[in-house]
């Protein structure tokens, strides 16, 4: 279980998070929806001291910490626990797919490098890959370059992993690939956090969503809850929204 209570962040002047808590329960999978600038991707890497909150606490299995007072063990606690998958896939330039998998392995994990290699043979190879252990970044298609990526993640193991709009910097037909990917990532009981524009995702996959908006949590439920019932205003504009951009998209 991973709860985030009262997340607060400002950027200078710019109050991008404004107290928010959620709370994921073992193996779920919950969606974070929201415009551009609404605090998704913020509160992700704030879970993973990829930013530093101005205040709130986490709560990660039997660790507690205060997201501001947390020390340099307890960060790596946390880091040790989860894996992130950015949508700009964020590999090694320098170094081939089976070295940027192995590399949290090796320096993270301390795991003997042959060891370390075995496991990210076994990772690439899951997720389809087992042609290009040895190709650099530059080498791969950016559907390819995002499995290495999921890859890095799943070989870990962890208990979370943080999904930040995994599709966003993808071509239109290696999205649904993508997905695919992360839905099998879901079957094997892992809990997930991710956030997307993807709607059909969310519906097919999610168990809970979360819907944000300039900061907050405006509302919270099942897909269907979300999607055929929504409760508050805010969040019925934004579904309507992205439902006729898509239908357009799709004419």
């Amino acid at each position: 279980m991973i709860e985030i209570k009262n997340v607060k962040k400002s950027f200078s002047k710019l109050e991008v998070l404004k107290d928010v808590s959620v709370r994921v329960e073992d193996g779920q999978v919950v969606v974070i929806l929201g415009s551009s600038g609404s605090g998704k991707t913020t509160l992700l890497r704030c879970i993973n001291f990829l930013e530093n909150a101005d205040s709130g606490e986490m709560t990660l299995g039997d660790i507690h910490l205060n997201l501001k007072k947390a020390t340099k063990r307890e960060i790596l606690q946390i880091r040790r626990k989860t894996a992130f998958v950015f949508q700009n896939y964020n590999l090694f330039a320098n170094k081939t797919a089976i070295e940027n998998v192995m590399e949290g392995l090796v320096t993270a994990r301390k795991l003997p490098k042959e060891q370390a290699r075995e496991k990210a043979r076994e990772a690439l190879d899951w997720v389809g890959l087992s042609d290009k252990y040895d190709q650099y970044p530059s080498q791969l298609s950016g559907g390819q370059q995002q499995r290495v990526g999921i890859a890095r993640a799943f070989v870990l193991h962890p208990e979370v992993i943080l999904f930040d709009e995994p599709t966003s910097a993808l071509d239109p037909e290696l999205v649904g690939e993508t997905l695919e990917l992360i839905k099998r990532v879901a079957q094997k009981g892992i809990t997930m956090i991710v956030v997307t524009h993807e709607m059909s995702f969310a519906q097919d996959v999610a168990d809970k969503v979360v819907f944000m908006d300039e900061g907050l949590v405006v509302e919270e439920g099942t897909p269907k809850q979300i999607f055929s019932e929504p409760k508050e205003e805010r969040t019925r504009q934004f579904l309507s929204r992205i439902i006729s951009l898509d239908a357009n998209y799709s004419i």
